[in-house]
């Protein structure tokens, strides 16, 4: 099992998020931190009232975004590209084939990274 933690702007959309790619909530406190799993993937996705969002020693915030990212596998990522930008998600990238497979990136609602892919 795998834990990782996403900081996010509004907790409640990323839950909305999260559960259209097959997550589920396992505990959820308030506007501050939800617990998401999806198979043996458990993430946390902290708002911005979240012990992880407070500034570093030297003044940096913690903020969501960037590009490292953690990989979701889909069964039919034509029809789950189509599914989600009928959602109003934003993508970063047209689909990419490669030699393992096809990959596409798509946003949260914080903008973080997620990549969808289908094995070959």
């Amino acid at each position: 099992m795998a834990v990782c933690r996403y900081l996010v702007t509004d907790v409640d959309a990323s839950v909305a998020f999260y559960t259209k790619l097959g997550f589920a909530a396992e505990q959820q406190f308030g506007p501050a931190m939800a617990i998401m799993r999806r198979d043996d993937l458990v993430l946390w996705l902290a708002g911005p009232d979240a012990s992880a969002a407070r500034p570093m020693p030297d003044g940096r915030r913690p903020e969501p975004g960037g590009w490292n990212r953690f990989v979701v596998t889909v069964d039919d990522l034509p029809a789950t590209v189509e599914e989600l930008r009928a959602a109003g998600v934003a993508f970063r990238n047209d689909v990419v084939t490669g030699p393992g497979g096809k990959q596409i990136l798509c946003e949260d609602p914080s903008g973080n990274v997620v990549e969808l892919f289908q094995p070959a």
